[in-house]
């Protein structure tokens, strides 16, 4: 039965059979044991499902996997230790020294860096895209050793929203696959599968844990990209380092998935901990309940902030005066995100004022749980960046990013007004 996706939040992954725990089981064990000698020489070869060791899978991860894939309408899904982790292996995946790929440029700080430094490093260029640029200066980033595009649902933190159609158009007319980071949106409030996306990661660390308990990331394949076109040996052609194994020809619509579990988590050992991945699957359970209430919190925060003489600016996608909303209401019409990004009037000493002067709301560095959260960007997350990058990510010097959370939407409002109050 195809259930409703509050009812795959609950229900998905884990299904016990008679006797068996009703809620998932934490498998905390390094090793597994096998009768046959043949059975555990098939694992190896991928012949036969199961697990042989948990730098590669493990049975609680596999569960939470499964209820990942199924609320993304993926075909299969891996867990990484962080958001990085997931964005670093869907490019290292399909692309090698001397390959680029294009990303939109409004893309949270530490991908940026993770982008532009360090993959660079390994010979892999990325060509960063401003997505209000047109399509064709867009083409002209293309060239036959491109192998991907990136974007975020909802950038972060500039909460500009990817056009997934239209990048999705601009990829696969190079033959190429749309990579979507959906940490802001999440599946509740977007499934960029259905609009034309080919692979998509989280950092579940954020509103699918919910709690700021556990750093995670996840990398969700959408079964439907034709590997074996031609532009991507490393699937469709024998994979000496797997004993010959040609992932598209044993593993179909599910190549992809297998191969960064079989290739790249065997080799880099990004493996999620069975404990954060039980975490994690709790987190899950509600999702679609905080999801609502975070985006009824967000839009009362962004309306009472837009009313008022002593902010100069707010970005809320989900505010019908937002230049985004068009996009927004396409992709997300339940909602964006609970996260609001403003300016403050006086500069940076009233952001500081007003930052150190909440109560309710606390000064972290996260987002995207249930506490409401205030973060200056550009001194905190983004202060890697040159002042070009800060622009072209969408980061004045200006911004207070503020993270929502699930508390009473009155208690949060009264809180940033008495803090208002305070900075000037």
């Amino acid at each position: 039965m195809d259930y409703k996706i509050e009812t795959k939040c609950v229900q998905a992954g884990y299904q016990p059979k008679n006797g068996e725990p009703r809620v998932l089981p934490i498998y905390q064990s390094t090793t597994y044991k096998y009768d046959s000698a043949q059975y555990l020489g098939d694992l190896f070869d991928l012949k036969v499902p199961g697990h042989m060791y948990t730098r590669l899978s493990n049975p609680t991860l596999e569960y939470v996997e499964q209820k990942i894939a199924d609320l993304e309408g993926g075909v299969g899904a891996m867990l990484l230790s962080s958001g990085q982790a997931a964005n670093l292996f869907a490019i290292l995946n399909i692309a090698k020294s001397g390959d680029n790929f294009i990303s939109a440029s409004e893309i949270y700080g530490g991908t940026v860096n993770l982008f532009g430094v360090t993959m660079q490093k390994m010979g892999i260029e990325v060509r960063f895209a401003d997505p209000k640029m047109s399509d064709e200066e867009i083409e002209k980033l293309f060239d036959d050793r491109t192998r991907a595009v990136f974007g975020e649902t909802v950038s972060n933190p500039a909460l500009n929203v990817l056009d997934i159609e239209r990048f999705a158009k601009l990829a696969h007319d190079h033959d190429i696959p749309l990579i979507i980071d959906n940490t802001f949106a999440t599946p509740i409030n977007c499934r960029p599968f259905e609009f034309g996306a080919d692979i998509v990661t989280h950092s579940t660390t954020k509103y699918m844990d919910g709690h700021a308990t556990c750093v995670g990331g996840a990398l969700i394949d959408g079964g439907k990209f034709n590997w074996a076109n031609g532009k991507f040996p490393e699937l469709s052609t024998p994979d000496e380092s797997y004993h010959g194994t040609v992932y598209t020809d044993s593993f179909g619509n599910m190549a992809y998935i297998v191969k960064a579990r079989a290739q790249l988590m065997r080799d880099l050992g990004s493996q999620m901990s069975p404990i954060a991945s039980f975490i994690l699957n709790l987190g899950l359970e509600t999702l679609h309940l905080r999801m609502a209430r975070h985006c009824e919190n967000g839009l009362k925060v962004a309306e009472f902030l837009a009313g008022r003489d002593d902010i100069s600016w707010v970005n809320y996608p989900s505010l019908p005066s937002d230049p985004q909303y068009p996009l927004a209401n396409k992709y997300m019409p339940k909602g964006t995100c609970g996260v609001i990004s403003f300016g403050i009037k006086g500069g940076k000493e009233a952001v500081v004022k007003f930052m150190e002067s909440l109560k309710l709301a606390a000064m972290v560095v996260h987002v995207a749980d249930a506490r409401t959260s205030v973060l200056h960007p550009a001194s905190t997350t983004h202060r890697q960046l040159s002042d070009e990058q800060l622009v072209a990510a969408g980061v004045p010097g200006d911004m207070i990013r503020m993270s929502v959370g699930i508390e009473n939407s009155e208690d949060i409002i009264e809180d940033i007004k008495q803090a208002l109050e305070a900075a000037k």
